[in-house]
């Protein structure tokens, strides 16, 4: 019977005619993974189209200039005339909030923006009051009996108890509450707010004492353009112009680029995430069709009997299993596709950004071939085993499972591993995470693997040991782990996998959490305050230091500038997008090194030094740029340039949560700079926090203060919104992995009959080979469990100390519900299996098998 694709087709149609029973785990693993990749790339796709269509209203304008601790001077303010259509000023800084009595007021950190009458120049801000709120942002903060208008966050008002009308103060100017904010166009834009968001009239500032000269605060300069405008030609030209000045351009081509960033990589993860899905139900199909090809050895064999040859026994189930393989991947397209669709009132309610839902292709065509790539590769393997199948089996009662592919079979599903890896990372754009995300998981195959191995291996050892005496249960069951065709091997990799990607998720969001709220030093600050005028230092630390629970405070000069260039070179050429070249850092200046400073290189500055000017980088983040002592370092600072030579490096420890700079200059190279000063306020007893925070505020309007703990849990909260994604996406993994458990129960349905006839046969009762499954179920699931515990710690470890360069802490409580939930989801999977078997009279079973 020589090959024939229509003969192949025809006989292939033939033997669907009987169901789909055996491939139900197939279809359903394929189907999960796919909807899971399609479903994120068409959210993610949703996302991208909604930003880049409001790109101007998030923005605020269709390009936006920003300065920082300083207004555009009047060049400056010059060219955005000639070159737009309409301005926009903003300025942005926190500041403390008063309210209630006004001999003692309630203090709260705000984040406060300060408009202009043209703002928002697209967009409009959605409001509510007490009366008609007028369409205009100038007519909602008109002034009534001389006390001008302030919008507050809807938060706010319901934290403190306040209502419309009342007045609160900021700085040393009066303000009367005059609308609720609930929306703001460009909120996304105006990245990480420690406080809740107030908005005043700039003008209405100038009694307040918050601006002042060394202040800390953003402006911002959104420009309406012309609809013919070239983007690129009036950035490059503002650059070239302003470049020196600490300019920095966004425009709405990328006006939110931090959002861009973060849904692509949290998008990035949860598709690989998927594909970690994909290669669990990969195991559910190469189970599914390995089962299937058991079932028809004897199919087989009577085609080589009647002379089929192999590769048209081969094209016969590879042709039928493609088709059930390319419903399951239709079925998981379509359930992708549909489900955000469906989910979009949700979806859209919960984001911060806009999203357009609607189909897209591209999350279909990738998902599809992620799909198709899967199933090949999991499907070419029991197929190349299955077609060394001999005649002879149909006589001996057989299995393919003695045989192991040819090289070239072998080569063929090593080609396509490489092209699904290839694709993956080219879809991604982010080659690092994918290629090590992919290690992993087939790291954690191999690992599964050996381990499922090395378990049978031990199990046939311990049952002939006297561990079992007596125990006749546990000897059948550790028997049947260890015996040819157990589902050892197939509930490891499957639940084995799942589980290692939960238990890696686990460690990490448990290290997360442990970073930011367990792991605080030792001494950390209760308050950082900033903006704290010259003339009232020495004030401020006689008399905090005064107060009942307060142990120490540390002040340091403050300045803000922005890293220009790197030996006359443009600092991101020379050093890449560090994160010490994005935006502004602080600045501070001392004449000996801070208490505790250990120098790792180079020398302190003399304390009269006053010659060229020299700065001390930390040490860490000059290797990472590439620092040599001698370098030139030019800062813009309020918008002068100002040159450095490095003179040391210095270790900085940032989580020390104390004053800490990355750069530290010579006093006299600052001297005559306007700037403020910051501190520390180290705390002893938290019940003195709340009457230190009253009167410092009422005493120094102008002081900010930040509650250390506040900051950590904005941070925390953050993290704990990407935990819950990520642990969604790990979920599916599971959720794959328990289905391919079930299946691999149920294929093993048939064997377990044939055991309990034996048994029964033999004298044994009902409970006792209940029992006897039930523990094999157990054993293997904790030991699936007890695998997974260490890939999961592994992986675990890896991101903690290589990603977020911290740590890593062992977590025992997520490890003990990892080999618990294992061991449970195998054993209800065998439970569910062992009615069948009970059940079953051992005289027709028998019989059946003569």
């Amino acid at each position: 019977m020589s090959a024939s694709p229509g003969l192949a087709a025809r006989f292939a149609l033939r033997e669907l005619r009987g169901g789909i029973h055996g491939f139900r785990v197939l279809i359903t693993c394929l189907a999960l993974g796919v909807a899971a990749i399609a479903a994120v790339g068409n959210v993610r796709m949703a996302i991208e189209t909604g930003l880049d269509r409001n790109a101007a209203v998030l923005l605020g304008g269709d390009a936006e200039i920003e300065f920082s601790y300083r207004f555009a001077n009047a060049e400056e303010r010059a060219w955005m005339e000639v070159n737009s259509e309409a301005i926009s000023e903003l300025v942005d800084f926190r500041s403390m909030l008063g309210s209630g009595p006004t001999e003692d007021p309630t203090r709260t950190l705000v984040q406060v923006k300060a408009v202009d009458d043209a703002h928002p120049l697209y967009g409009s801000l959605t409001l509510e009051g007490a009366t008609d709120i007028a369409p205009d942002i100038t007519s909602a903060l008109a002034p009534q009996d001389g006390t001008p208008g302030l919008i507050a966050d809807t938060t706010l008002i319901d934290q403190l108890g306040l209502a419309i009308g009342d007045t609160v103060s900021l700085g040393e100017q009066s303000f009367r509450i005059s609308a609720r904010l609930l929306q703001e166009p460009d909120s996304v834009t105006q990245g990480i707010s420690l406080g809740p968001r107030v908005i005043v009239l700039r003008r209405d500032l100038a009694a307040s004492g918050l601006l002042s000269e060394g202040s800390l605060f953003e402006s911002s300069y959104r420009l309406r353009l012309a609809p013919d405008a070239n983007l690129p030609a009036l950035r490059d030209e503002a650059r070239e112009l302003f470049a020196d000045d600490g300019l920095q351009w966004r425009d709405r081509r990328g006006g939110v680029p931090g959002v861009s960033r973060f849904v692509d990589r949290l998008a990035d993860f949860l598709v690989l995430l998927g594909l970690a899905g994909l290669a669990v139900g990969g195991v559910g199909v190469a189970a599914a069709v390995k089962s299937h090809l058991d079932a028809k050895t004897e199919t087989i064999a009577i085609f080589k009997t009647l002379g089929a040859e192999a590769r048209t026994i081969y094209a016969v189930y590879f042709l039928q299993i493609g088709l059930l393989a390319l419903l399951g991947i239709a079925i998981g397209i379509i359930a992708g596709t549909a489900l955000p669709l469906l989910a979009a009132p949700l979806v859209e309610a919960r984001l911060p950004v806009p999203a357009e839902f609607r189909i897209y292709a591209r999350p279909i065509v990738e998902a599809a071939i992620y799909g198709t790539l899967t199933a090949c590769i999991f499907t070419l393997w029991p197929l190349a085993r299955a077609r060394k199948v001999r005649a002879a089996a149909l006589f001996r009662d057989a299995t393919a499972g003695g045989h192991l592919p040819g090289g070239r079979d072998i080569g063929v599903i090593a080609i396509l591993l490489a092209i699904l890896v290839s694709i993956a990372t080219a879809f991604s754009g982010n080659a690092e995470l994918t290629l090590t995300i992919t290690a992993g998981i087939l790291a954690a195959l191999a690992i599964l693997a050996v381990a499922a191995l090395g378990l049978r291996l031990a199990a046939r050892r311990a049952a002939r040991t006297t561990l079992t005496d007596r125990r006749p249960p546990l000897r059948w069951a550790i028997a049947a782990l260890g015996g040819p065709g157990s589902e050892t091997v197939a509930v490891c990799l499957s639940l084995g996998l799942g589980l290692s990607v939960l238990a890696s998720i686990g460690q990490i969001d448990f290290n997360l959490r442990n970073l930011v709220l367990s792991e605080l030093p030792d001494r950390a600050p209760a308050y950082f305050l900033v903006d704290i005028q010259s003339a009232q230092l020495n004030a401020v630390r006689e008399e905090s230091l005064a107060r009942a629970g307060v142990e120490d405070i540390e002040t340091a000069p403050m300045l803000r500038g922005v890293i220009t260039r790197i030996n006359g070179q443009p600092a991101s050429e020379v050093a890449g997008p560090h994160w010490v070249l994005r935006g502004d850092r602080g600045l501070t200046y001392a004449s000996a090194p801070p208490p505790g400073t250990r120098i790792t290189e180079g020398a302190w500055w003399p304390a009269d030094y006053d010659g060229p000017p020299q700065m001390s980088f930390s040490a860490e983040e000059a290797a990472e740029l590439g620092l040599n002592l001698g370098d030139e370092i030019t800062v813009n600072v309020l918008g002068r340039d100002l040159s450095f030579e490095i003179a040391s490096f210095r270790e900085v420890e940032f989580d020390t949560m104390g004053i800490n700079f990355v750069m530290i200059v010579d006093p006299a190279a600052l001297a005559g700079a306007p700037h403020t000063h910051i501190a520390t306020v180290y705390m002893s007893d938290r019940e003195a926090e709340g009457p230190y925070l009253r009167d410092l505020s009422s005493t120094y309007p102008n002081v900010t203060a930040v509650r250390t703990r506040d900051a950590i849990e904005r941070a925390a909260e953050i993290l704990s919104g990407i935990g819950v994604a990520t642990r969604w996406g790990a979920s599916i993994t599971l959720l794959t992995g328990v289905i391919v458990l079930v299946g691999a129960a149920a294929a093993g349905e048939r064997r377990r009959i044939y055991e309990a006839a034996i048994l029964k046969t033999l004298g044994a009762t009902r409970n006792r080979i209940l029992a006897s499954f039930a523990l094999r179920s157990a054993l293997v699931g904790a030991a699936a469990g007890t695998i997974a515990i260490a890939a999961g710690a592994i992986g675990g470890w890896w991101v903690t100390t290589q990603v977020m360069e911290a740590e890593f802490t062992f977590s025992w409580t997520s490890a003990l519900g990892i080999v618990i939930g294992g061991a449970l989801a195998s054993l209800l999977a065998g439970l569910l299996f062992a009615l069948r078997p009970l059940a079953a009279k051992p005289a027709h079973v028998l019989r059946g098998r003569e």
